[in-house]
C-alpha cells in the first residue's frame, strides 16, 4: 500500500532533518509513497516547534487523513512519543534500531514512531537511519511475529484501538479544549496550513473547527 509519511522533527533535532529526508528517500526509493516534510527542517529558530507541539502534529495530520504515517523524533525520542500518544488514534513506538523497527511493524501496526536523533546519535547514525526505514516499511504492518502468535496479535492491536476510542476525547473536542497557544503555533508554523489543505476536508466540523482556530491565531 502506498502511504503518505510525513518527517516531523522539532527544534532540538531539527538539524537531523536532512539526514531523515535523505534515509527515507534512499530506503524507500521507487516503492511509490509520498514523503511529506513538515519540519522543522533546522534547529532552533523563529518560530520553533518543541515536542509538545510536534507530537500535535502529528496526530493533527492522522486525525486529518493528511498522512497516514508519522516519522517523529527529539533527541532522546521519549517527549514526543508521550506526548504523540496522549491523542486519539495514534500508536507510537520509540524506535532506536532496525530490529526495533521490524518487530514494531510485525507487532504492533502502528503509525507513528519516535527517533532519538542527539541522545546516541554518533557514527553512521544516518546509516542507521536508512536501515531503521528499511526494515519498518519492509516488515509488513500486523505481520505478526513469530508466526506462533499472529492471530493473538491481531486481538491485541484492535483491543488496543478500542481502547483508544474509550479513553480518549473525539479529535474535535480536544482542539477546542486543548492549550490553544500549540495549537495556534502548530497551525502557524509554516507549512503546516498548506499541508492540511483544509477546505478540502469532507468532515465539514473540523473543518469549520481548524479554519475558526487558524484565523484567530493569524489574526
Amino acid at each position: 500500500m502506498n502511504m503518505k509519511i510525513a518527517v516531523v522533527n522539532e527544534t532540538s533535532a531539527g538539524h537531523r532533518n536532512p539526514d531523515v529526508m535523505k534515509a527515507l528517500e534512499t530506503a524507500l526509493a521507487g516503492q511509490g509513497h509520498t514523503i511529506i516534510n513538515a519540519g522543522m527542517k533546522q534547529q532552533g529558530g523563529d518560530p520553533e516547534l518543541s515536542y509538545i507541539e510536534t507530537g500535535f502534529l502529528a496526530a493533527l495530520l492522522l486525525n486529518t487523513g493528511r498522512a497516514d504515517f508519522i516519522v517523529g523524533s527529539c533527541g532522546t525520542g521519549q517527549g514526543f512519543v508521550n506526548v504523540a500518544l496522549q491523542y486519539p488514534g495514534v500508536f507510537c513506538g520509540l524506535i532506536t534500531e532496525p530490529t526495533d523497527a521490524f518487530l514494531f511493524a510485525r507487532i504492533n501496526g502502528g503509525n507513528c514512531i519516535s527517533l532519538p536523533l542527539n541522545k546516541g546519535y554518533g557514527w553512521a547514525g544516518d546509516v542507521n537511519l536508512q536501515f531503521i526505514f528499511e526494515k519498518l516499511f519492509t516488515a509488513g504492518s500486523g505481520a505478526g511475529y513469530p508466526e506462533s502468535r499472529v492471530e493473538a496479535q491481531a486481538k491485541s492491536r484492535e483491543l488496543l484501538k478500542e481502547m483508544s476510542a474509550q479513553t480518549h476525547l473525539p479529535f474535535k473536542d480536544i482542539l477546542n479544549s486543548m492549550d490553544q497557544g500549540v495549537l495556534a503555533r502548530t497551525l502557524t508554523f509554516p507549512g503546516v496550513w498548506e499541508i492540511l489543505d483544509v477546505d478540502t476536508l469532507e468532515d465539514a466540523q473540523l473543518k469549520a473547527i481548524l479554519t475558526e482556530k487558524y484565523n484567530n491565531a493569524k489574526a
